[in-house]
């Protein structure tokens, strides 16, 4: 994949991410800092952090339980080391960081 392939894609993923959150009802403030970073606040003053690091072809997700990088294979964002699909990656973190069971979807 090249850079121009993985950021269509990633920013595809952001996008997605944000309105997954916008569907969830959950009361969170979504700030695009950047073209390549996403900030999630929660009720609790806790944060996200979803960012793309474009040399590596890599999604990182920060949170309260640690970093978590994700890579596409073969159309699918996988976690580096667990293979968890980034939106289920993500569903628990933002339930655990919110307290509300949420669920999202790359669709």
């Amino acid at each position: 994949m090249n850079e121009t392939e993985f950021l269509n894609a990633a920013r595809g993923v952001l996008d997605r991410v944000e309105e997954a959150l916008d569907a969830s009802g959950l009361d969170v403030d979504i700030e695009r800092k950047s073209d390549g970073v996403l900030d999630l606040e929660f009720e609790n003053a806790s944060h996200i952090v979803v960012n793309l690091q474009t040399p590596m072809r890599q999604i990182w997700i920060a949170a309260k339980a640690g970093g978590f990088h994700f890579e596409e294979r073969d159309g699918v964002w996988c976690d580096t080391r667990s293979g968890d699909e980034f939106f289920a990656a993500l569903s628990r973190q933002v339930s655990a960081q919110s307290g509300a069971g949420v669920v999202l979807t790359a669709r």
